[in-house]
């Protein structure tokens, strides 16, 4: 005898893309056009246990009619904030029968417009690094958890970054250094307030971060771990909680003195393995 414990299915990895066309756009000329690039995740919990069991699809809603509702609700919703939208897709899912959980991930990838003649080009774009956004909606009786995040953030810098006066052992071989290059690619996830609405704060948590990130004397990557956590919550009042995930790029020194040169912190090697990981939640004080 075996019993089904727990399961959850969907559609992974639908690709969207929509323009954003104002009516007065047309052909070359006209009003600039927006570009929303995402990809996302739906997935179901629920009462589908005769699915599994019994091979009886009559509770079964298809995962290509879920993609096919993808891309029915973007023609319908601007998509001004992902957010939002997984919201839509989530009411939606909640409400099939025998649904006991809708849970939407998205994953939006930034475009940056092109300049032609020195000015804003209105239909031309660049994709300019790996950085994206993302937004996990979760739905059930209860309500929703809505959290956002950004991911593949990679910055650096090259000095205002320590680490020394760590413990020391027989395997230790650091050296403690007052002045290092400290670089990482970030990731951040930030929970909503329960009811908030108020999605348009990527741009202030983000600038938050990085300017924390930018201007922080660091004792080490955990020290401007949470300065940057506190700051993005002082930035922005409709979050309550933002977890932050830093691995550490490590930038080695090279020695120079086989060569008969010295090595005023200038000449590094980078390396992506092994490598620290860093991970910590801020959550702001009731």
């Amino acid at each position: 005898m075996s019993d089904l414990t727990w399961n959850r299915y969907g559609k992974s990895r639908i690709r969207l893309v929509k323009v954003r066309r104002p009516s007065s756009a047309s052909g070359q000329g006209g009003a600039a056009h927006e570009l929303v690039d995402l990809t996302l995740d739906v997935q179901l919990e629920g009462a589908f246990d005769a699915v599994y069991v019994d091979g009886d699809n009559r509770p079964c809603l298809a995962t290509d009619t879920m993609k096919n509702t993808v891309y029915a609700m973007a023609r319908r919703h601007a998509i001004d904030h992902v957010e939002s939208f997984a919201l839509t897709l989530a009411d939606h899912f909640i409400a099939k029968a025998g649904v006991a959980r809708a849970r939407i991930s998205v994953s939006e990838q930034p475009w940056s417009r092109l300049s032609a003649a020195g000015e804003p080009h209105p239909h031309a774009f660049v994709q300019a690094g790996a950085e994206h956004w993302t937004a996990v909606v979760t739905r059930d009786a209860q309500g929703s958890e809505i959290v956002a995040g950004l991911a593949n953030l990679v910055v650096l810098k090259t000095t205002d970054s320590a680490f020394s006066g760590f413990p020391r052992d027989e395997f230790t071989t650091l050296p403690e250094t007052e002045d290092r290059i400290m670089a990482t690619s970030m990731t951040a996830a930030w929970t909503y307030a329960p009811g908030s609405v108020d999605f348009g704060v990527r741009d202030d948590v983000r600038r938050a971060l990085l300017e924390t990130f930018a201007a922080h004397r660091s004792r080490s990557v955990q020290h401007t771990l949470y300065a940057m956590g506190e700051a993005a919550l002082a930035a922005c009042a409709a979050i309550t909680a933002i977890t932050l995930t830093l691995p550490n790029r490590h930038h080695l020194l090279v020695d120079l003195q086989p060569f008969g040169l010295d090595n005023p912190n200038e000449i590094f090697v980078a390396t992506d393995q092994p490598f620290g990981l860093i991970e910590a939640t801020i959550r702001r004080q009731a």
